[in-house]
């Protein structure tokens, strides 16, 4: 397809839209799996039923430069709600669905949205909570109607019926919302998204036409995509990563937005649509691959032992195989027959069969879960991106994938590196400005556009590859002056299956402690298999077999940090397994299931202390919210363990 660049008149969302329904109007747009059904919208369709919602939210008083927050699951007509939200001057601000009220009222209040479009009961119902505290709120529109038949109507309104009034004087309006659609240009806001807030309260980040379509323009050409490509939306549509993929790209390059039925279904709905370009963070991988694991064991000793057979062969060649490299012609032969009996076979159950550009980013993956994709045949690649650079700072060249780095500069970036070891970048997808926030703005991006990262990291002289250490704000030094870099440990720790999550403390101490969460879906197989009953997440946390198992992967991580001459000392002496999983209505996690370190740090001060002390074990009490909002208490007394770790006099001896 030729793609005309932005100055040729395609200076905003909207107008892709229009462009789209006019070149390939009869292709597919958007799907929804609903009530077990595909359906599906051309771009003429979705075109149809956006600006439908546009003359709706001029009929109902939208002023150009409003805020409409969003909030729900990714559905199209939500997508849809983005783009007629834009298309009359409006400026979308989509919520994570999973946030309690609380957290909503920050960011509605912040922002001053007047007007709410809300996914279900649910989404709603945590609105009209808060609605007394939300002085600019006036009116809110819901898509599904299930529920909401004996609320008070005079500020809700039905998504359909906005769109029927909208149509009813379409013609009265029409030349109202050409006016602001045909207004829009490069400079002109996209879309506020708000920051996970690791460290304080969210951020409104300000994205203009130019970030997103700059962004999705050179990333879609880097990638190859084309308007035939398939992705599943299911990420948080509060992600910048999602935005860029179901909305940047899909609208510049004119591929197709499919949205799963529910969480539930979501395995089973990627199977069925088989997508072409895929995007999941490291934890998704890491679930896929336990639960192939778990499956292996359970399964038969002839398929095992194929399955291990071919799998071997696989991570000898088949990366090599993937970027092109040479290889002999019966390792050839035989990866041709694995894939026919073992990787063809376990990628299409995975709904990877097809998958020609797969991406991960947010946090780093192991390396061995990185090659055991890659040697499938599958082309995962990392990048390294934030809300403030529209995504993408760096990608993996085809060709140039290694586990170790996050690529090179994206198309467009270019980096430096502080003396401090702190990343900056300058990029046309580098956000205009934190929402109300001047000062904020100010400590961020300098007058000349370079941004900080506030990500510590060094470019490798010989291939021009950034590494990155870990966040610039959590890098210190031990007590001895030594490096203190707690998300190189945890990473290593997490790329066990077992481990869920793990907090490393040690800034300014003798010796760094760690807590640790376990997989429950990983341990849980491994306790039925062996026949040990537990009744609930803490009690097989706390069981000593579990907690055997754990200290022998801390153990192996040790040895691995000892081998890195800078990071030796970041060793861990003590640790613990928490009694309870991180949880993001718990303030211990961000919703993109980021750790809040300090608040991590206050809450659990206790058993920090207890590990320093050198007890065997701590009583605590820690207080919880559960799923209806109730606050309640967990109590356990935690087993505290010593690990092995190298001396480093003895490896520095050694060497």
């Amino acid at each position: 397809m030729a793609q005309p660049s932005p100055d040729s008149g395609l200076q905003s969302i909207p107008a892709l839209l229009k462009r789209n329904a006019t070149e390939f109007g009869s292709k597919a747009a958007n799907r929804e799996k609903e009530f077990g059904i595909w359906q599906s919208w051309t771009w003429k369709e979705a075109e149809y039923e956006i600006e439908q919602l546009a003359l709706g939210l001029i009929n109902m008083g939208v002023n150009e430069g409003d805020f409409i927050a969003i909030i729900g699951r990714n559905r199209p007509s939500l997508y849809w709600s983005m783009v007629a939200t834009q298309m009359v001057g409006a400026i979308p601000v989509p919520l994570y669905q999973d946030a309690v009220a609380e957290e909503m009222k920050y960011v509605l209040g912040h922002c001053g949205a007047r007007f709410i479009i809300a996914g279900d009961q649910e989404q709603v119902d945590k609105v009209i909570e808060i609605q007394d505290d939300l002085h600019q709120f006036e009116h809110m529109i819901y898509l599904d109607p299930r529920g909401m038949r004996k609320y008070d109507h005079s500020r809700l309104h039905e998504f359909s019926h906005v769109q029927e009034q909208g149509h009813a004087a379409r013609d009265e309006l029409t030349p109202e919302m050409i006016r602001r659609r045909e207004k829009l240009t490069y400079d002109s806001t996209c879309v506020m998204l708000y920051t996970s807030g690791t460290t304080g309260k969210p951020k409104g980040v300000v994205l203009s036409n130019r970030n997103i379509i700059e962004s999705a323009k050179s990333s879609s050409e880097f990638d190859d995509l084309r308007e035939g490509d398939e992705v599943l939306a299911y990420l948080p549509m509060a992600w910048v990563g999602d935005f860029i993929f179901s909305i940047g790209q899909a609208y510049w390059t004119g591929f197709c937005v499919n949205c799963p039925e529910s969480a539930e279904t979501l395995r089973t709905d990627l199977r069925e649509i088989g997508p072409t370009y895929y995007f999941a963070p490291p934890r998704v991988f890491e679930g896929l691959l336990t639960q192939v694991m778990i499956r292996m064991e359970d399964a038969g000793t002839l398929k095992r032992r194929m399955f291990h057979h071919f799998m071997d062969h696989a991570k000898k060649v088949g990366p090599s195989i993937l970027d092109g490299k040479p290889v002999g012609a019966w390792d050839r032969f035989k990866y041709a027959l694995g894939n026919v009996l073992v990787y063809g076979p376990l990628k299409d159950s995975l709904g990877f069969g097809r998958v020609r550009v797969g991406y991960t980013a947010g946090e780093a993956i192991g390396p061995e879960i990185f090659d055991f994709y890659r040697s499938l045949g599958i082309n995962l690649k990392q990048l390294y991106g934030q809300t403030e650079a529209s995504v993408f700072i760096t990608v993996q060249p085809d060709g140039e994938v290694r586990a170790d780095t996050v690529g090179v500069p994206a198309p467009g970036v270019e980096l430096k590196i502080a003396e401090s070891g702190e990343v900056f970048y300058r990029s046309p997808g580098a956000f205009e400005e934190y929402y109300k926030n001047p000062e904020s703005t100010a400590d961020t991006k300098d007058p000349e556009g370079w941004v900080a990262t506030g990500d510590a990291g060094f470019i490798e002289p010989s291939s021009g590859h950034l590494r990155i250490i870990d966040r610039a704000k959590d890098v210190g030094k031990m007590a001895d002056g030594s490096l203190f870099a707690p998300k190189y440990v945890e990473n290593k720790l997490k790329f066990f299956p077992n481990v869920l999550e793990a907090v490393l403390f040690g800034a300014g101490k003798d010796r760094c402690v760690a807590f640790i969460n376990i997989d429950l879906t990983a341990v849980g197989n491994w306790a039925e298999r062996n026949n040990i009953a537990y009744a609930s997440y803490q009690e097989l946390a706390g069981h000593p077999q579990v907690l055997d198992t754990i200290q022998s992967h801390v153990e192996e991580v040790n040895a691995s940090v000892a081998e890195d001459e800078m990071l030796s000392g970041c060793q861990i002496h003590r640790f613990l397994v928490l009694h309870k999983e991180l949880d993001a209505d718990d303030g211990e996690m961000t919703r993109t299931r980021k750790v809040r370190r300090r608040i991590v740090e206050e809450k659990f001060d206790d058993l920090i202390s207890a590990l320093y002390e050198g007890k065997a074990e701590q009583y605590t009490e820690t207080e919880v919210t559960y799923e209806d909002g109730r606050k309640g208490s967990i109590k356990a007394t935690l087993a505290l363990r010593d690990a092995k770790v190298v001396p480093i006099s003895a490896k520095v001896a050694a060497e």
